[in-house]
């Protein structure tokens, strides 16, 4: 498929910056089409789905006409509810985040109006706002549209299922003639046809329908996180199904750097596969991860064209695709010929509404699942080892070792069990058994009431701190119920907090990474008072 970067078409300096900040590395196809006809000045018909790009496919070309200098109302985007109007303003800050001078206003209902008059009043550029509010504001005259360059109709098919037709009819009367109309609907209805036939002039269809696509038979898992626990999450996935070779899919040239540097610092063999990689550098790592040294390949969704590669076992979302296309691809590269693949995605916050559309739109079902403790990690390590062993007693023969354990056991007094438990934790590494037992032994007299262990954290009530805070962070953190958190002692410097025995390895290891009141903060088990 022939792709088009960004800086192939004319746009700002600025909006180039934002569109590389942002992460994006080529247009979606409904972006290369729609881009280049709304600069020229016409009038579009855009038929594409949510899940396309087509909000800056209508944005970024949007932007580039704006007169930053002008402090009249330039554009206006309508919208069929609240929810998208605030997505699409966002969207939109985005792109505009390197141009000064720019003020853009979502208007919905459920909103102060008084508090949208006074932003109005500071000047505004672009609008974007649901059509009863819209409507409202223009019978107050509160928004004036005679400097009106465009109006974009987002979901049009929506707005007309909620019986918005005459607002929007309204709204188009309202402005002047001489603007351009932009349109996007999944769907062509008849009245939508009528509208562009009525209200745009020589318009250009632009169709952009999505395959259907069919998810491969993988087991698919989401995991609800908070963004700072993102990368202790997938290193507890990682440690507990310990795939062979896994791709990990992040959306951004930054975040796959950011992300590959973090593994690396934790031990993994991971490597970053991005677009602004010489050739050269993309050979190696391919070359690296193909013979199996590099067993973790950090990538963008543009990178990983082209990975081919039989036995990846894990395909992990560390950032919700942009597309919904782009998750049958990401999942599709595991559990080929035949394998057994595991996708796993971690979601935060809203996401979760995003993971819906996409399996709607796959036709698939992705479970969820609790974030794995670092007992849950141990469990499933040692049930892996027990499952090779159960082979081995099946396949071999262990006459010899029977003898050198018997006699062992005679001379020293040890049990078989033992003996075999030795191994177990031997063959576990360091980060096995022992993480385990250290939340229930290893901690000694922290001070603590029984069952408990105290901790000791760096911040107190010169930083602002309150005990809330402590007790929120940690909670929010671990997933652990803020009930089971015992007493918060709390001096001017620095904080006690106590916590059940059994948490208090998570408890450390979470909050190592996590931020109070933004500042970082270091945990330990107290010393005795």
């Amino acid at each position: 498929m022939e792709t088009t970067k960004f800086n192939e078409i004319e746009l700002s300096s600025q909006i180039l910056r934002a569109v590389e900040e942002m992460g994006f590395e080529e247009m979606s196809p409904i972006q290369a089409k729609a881009i280049p006809a709304i600069l020229s000045g016409k009038d579009v018909v855009g038929q594409a789905q949510t899940g396309t790009g087509k909000t800056a496919a209508f944005g970024i070309p949007l932007l580039q006409l704006i007169d930053t200098k002008e402090r009249a109302v330039q554009a206006l985007v309508l919208c069929p509810t609240r929810e998208l109007a605030i997505q699409v303003a966002e969207e939109f800050r985005q792109l505009a985040m390197f141009m000064h001078g720019i003020k853009i206003l979502p208007v919905y209902g459920g909103q102060e109006i008084s508090k949208q008059i006074r932003s109005l009043k500071g000047g505004v550029q672009i609008i974007i706002g649901t059509p009863g509010r819209v409507m409202d504001h223009m019978r107050r005259k509160t928004i004036r549209l005679d400097h009106m360059k465009m109006v974009v109709l987002d979901e049009a098919d929506e707005m007309l299922n909620m019986g918005f037709r005459e607002d929007i009819e309204t709204i188009l009367k309202g402005v002047p003639q001489e603007r351009q109309t932009i349109l996007f609907s999944a769907t062509m209805p008849g009245p939508i046809l009528e509208i562009a036939r009525t209200y745009q002039k020589n318009a250009e269809m632009i169709r952009v329908v999505k395959k259907e696509l069919t998810v491969p038979k993988i087991e698919q898992y989401y995991y609800e996180v908070s963004p700072k626990n993102k990368e202790e999450v997938l290193s507890r996935l990682l440690d507990m199904y310990n795939p062979k070779l896994s791709l990990v899919f992040c959306n951004t040239k930054r975040q796959v750097d950011e992300l590959t540097s973090s593994l690396q610092g934790r031990g993994y063999f991971a490597e970053g596969l991005h677009g602004d990689m010489k050739q050269q550098q993309r050979d190696r790592v391919m070359n690296s991860f193909r013979n199996g040294k590099t067993e973790i390949l950090v990538a963008t969704d543009v990178a990983a064209r082209g990975i081919d590669v039989d036995d990846v076992e894990a395909v992990f979302n560390y950032d919700v695709p942009q597309d919904d296309e782009y998750y049958v691809h990401r999942i599709g590269r595991t559990g080929r010929a035949g394998r057994e693949g595991r996708a796993f995605t971690l979601v935060v916050g809203k996401e979760v509404f995003k993971l819906r559309d996409i399996q709607r739109y796959c036709k698939t079902k992705i479970k969820v699942q609790p974030i794995p403790s670092i007992n849950d990690v141990t469990a499933v390590k040692a049930d892996k080892i027990l499952d090779k062993i159960q082979n081995i007693i099946k396949e071999e023969d262990l006459s010899k070792m029977i003898n050198l354990i018997d006699e062992r056991i005679n001379e020293e007094g040890y049990t078989a069990l033992d003996i075999a438990a030795a191994f177990l934790k031997m063959s576990m590494g360091d980060e096995g058994k022992e993480s385990d037992e250290k939340s229930l032994a290893d901690f000694g007299d922290t001070g603590a009431e029984a069952g408990m262990v105290r901790l000791f954290v760096n911040l107190g009530k010169k930083q602002n701190v309150r005990p809330g805070d402590i007790l929120g962070a940690i909670a929010g953190e671990t997933g652990m119920p803020g009930k089971l958190i015992g007493s918060i002692d709390m001096y001017d410097k620095y904080t006690f907090v106590e916590v059940p025995r059994e948490y208090a390895s998570d408890v450390i290891q979470v909050m190592k990474m996590a931020k109070i009141k933004g500042k970082s903060i270091n945990i330990e088990p107290a010393n005795k008072k």
